[in-house]
């Protein structure tokens, strides 16, 4: 069994503590209640705790029974069976997905199935998973 851990993914933290601060500073600006503006610092807590914890939390496992398991924090728990991925490929594709960073890769399976995860170490884990299922077209090194 191998478990490759999710790449951190910094532009949207980065994005997300913009956003928070620049709304912060606009209330103070507009001189908000004082209320207003510790509740939104404790939404911004919250969130920014939650996609820290999917950050750290986020990983795939290969197991000896050809089995990819993908955990997302508490939210995602998902199998998939190794032998049915078709292909791994590069993709810029944002749909939401068990992958915190925005340098993914998607995985086709199934007839017309997508998954878009992050590894950090990305060919690592494509050759992983074409040891134990070589008819997987790997895109990642073309």
């Amino acid at each position: 069994m191998k478990t490759y851990k999710s790449k951190f993914g910094f532009e949207i933290m980065i994005f997300l503590t913009l956003f928070f601060v620049g709304i912060i500073v606009f209330m103070t600006y507009q001189r908000e209640p004082f209320e207003a503006i510790v509740s939104v610092g404790g939404i911004f807590l919250l969130v920014y705790g939650l996609f820290l914890y999917l950050n750290f939390s986020t990983e795939y496992t290969i197991t000896e029974t050809g089995i990819l398991k993908v955990k997302c924090g508490f939210l995602y728990h998902k199998h998939f069976d190794i032998n049915k991925i078709k292909s791994v490929a590069k993709t810029g594709n944002l749909i939401s997905s068990p992958a915190p960073s925005l340098d993914r890769i998607e995985l086709t399976y199934g007839k017309f199935d997508v998954i878009v995860i992050s590894p950090k170490d990305k060919n690592g884990f494509a050759r992983e998973l074409t040891k134990v299922n070589p008819k997987i077209e790997n895109k990642l090194t073309k």
